[in-house]
């Protein structure tokens, strides 16, 4: 397995396997891979003949710097995870900081119309101006012809084929289903500094999101909202940051469903952010 820290040689590498015609898909992480990582890389070597996987804790996407600093790295851990699926069709790139931004570790000010603004975007101040501003220099710096992300991010999907789209780069945006552990919880890199209480609580997030779901057939999506609000009331270790039902396209909140929503193709999905202790945990469902 090919390992770069230096985007110039990877550029080179990168040019050299395109110019043989091979495809290149290209999976971003910021480590402590998991099976949910797993199942992105593997969805690139079925549909590409190399897949790129960065492994990279950008600084500039978090709004809370101690989060950044207790992030957990663990390249020799990913590495191997990654030999167990090829030894030979996954390139690692894992740059230092100065081999991204420079001297200059500051995001570039981005505009997704208005995508940027909701959910994740009130709670964490700046936070899709970094998303944007590696995303977008990853995505030069690897030029992959595909790139895979989890719908547990879905906002960051959403904005991520927003930056293609605005900025007009040449690479395909495929969004792959949540991978879950058998008892629900999405998977996460943030679950491994789950307290044993805490990870027992945990799966209530995604079976509360299915009941919504259900909840969400014959009630208004003020109604669903409230009966979240107050099931999280009777958690002690889980304290609700949002819930809301949100239109997939936009991502504005909904008080209810259109009644022209079969004829207009409107999609809602809910979206849930919670605390467990100190860990962020976030989640989602399609609703229709």
């Amino acid at each position: 397995m090919k390992n770069f820290e230096n985007k110039a040689q990877l550029s080179t590498y990168i040019s050299s396997l395109k110019d043989n015609g091979t495809s290149i898909g290209f999976v971003p992480t910021m480590g402590a891979l998991h099976h949910g990582h797993l199942a992105l890389v593997n969805q690139g070597l079925g549909e590409n003949d190399i897949v790129v996987v960065s492994i990279f804790v950008n600084p500039t996407q978090f709004d809370n710097k101690e989060d950044l600093v207790k992030y957990p790295r663990t390249l020799d851990a990913d590495m191997a995870l990654l030999k167990t699926i090829s030894h030979d069709r996954i390139i690692v790139y894992a740059p230092t900081d100065k081999d991204i931004y420079g001297d200059n570790i500051q995001s570039q000010s981005f505009t997704f119309d208005g995508l940027e603004h909701e959910m994740e975007g009130a709670f964490r101040p700046g936070h899709f101006d970094g998303v944007g501003t590696i995303i977008k220099r990853l995505f030069e710096i690897v030029t992959p012809d595909t790139a895979y992300f989890g719908e547990k991010d879905f906002q960051q999907l959403q904005i991520i084929r927003k930056l293609v789209e605005l900025h007009h780069l040449p690479v395909k945006i495929v969004g792959c289903p949540i991978h879950r552990a058998d008892d629900g919880l999405a998977m996460s890199s943030r679950n491994a500094r789950l307290t044993p209480k805490h990870r027992e609580a945990a799966p209530v997030i995604y079976k509360t999101l299915q009941t919504a779901k259900e909840k969400f057939g014959t009630k208004s999506a003020t109604k669903v909202t409230e009966w979240v609000i107050e099931q999280f009331k009777n958690e002690p270790l889980l304290e609700l940051e949002y819930f809301l039902i949100a239109d997939v396209k936009t991502l504005k909140p909904v008080k209810r469903k259109s009644s022209d929503s079969y004829r207009e193709k409107k999609a809602y999905r809910a979206f849930i952010a919670v605390y467990a202790g100190d860990i962020r945990l976030i989640d989602n469902i399609a609703l229709n």
